[in-house]
């Protein structure tokens, strides 16, 4: 319902690799230019106005560029070694204290460090993703 039968012959015609998400925004472009020209559209501040989709335009195609540059090998390489480095640092870090010493205030601790794993399935289920 967006596009005319003809409009949708021609897009459907029109070979591109790529995503053609900027065609009909270019087609609106080519008729708010005509409409000003012959008159339809009465100054040039509406016709910035209807312009403004271009901006729009712009934002998907960086949104495209985004999908379309893949994070280097790595990046996704440092993270893992990051993160696996960071929960052997807590598994040795968050040891609770040997009672056989005396430490004032401390007695021995054997509950499950919940927070703990929650943090450690959190971050390495995000790095799955």
């Amino acid at each position: 319902g967006f596009l005319t039968r003809e409009e949708r012959r021609r897009l459907e015609a029109l070979r591109s690799p790529y995503n053609k998400f900027w065609v009909p925004c270019v087609w609106f472009g080519a008729l708010a230019g005509r409409a000003r020209q012959e008159g339809r559209i009465g100054d040039d501040c509406a016709l910035k106005l209807l312009m403004e989709l271009n901006r729009f335009r712009a934002h998907c195609s960086l949104l495209f560029h985004y999908d379309w540059i893949s994070v280097p090998l790595v990046y996704t390489q440092v993270v893992t070694i990051a993160v696996y480095t960071f929960f052997l640092t807590c598994l040795v870090g968050r040891q609770f204290l040997d009672p056989a010493q005396g430490y004032p205030g401390h007695e021995l601790d054997l509950g499950v460090p919940v927070f703990t794993l929650l943090q450690f399935f959190f971050y390495v289920g995000w790095l799955k993703v």
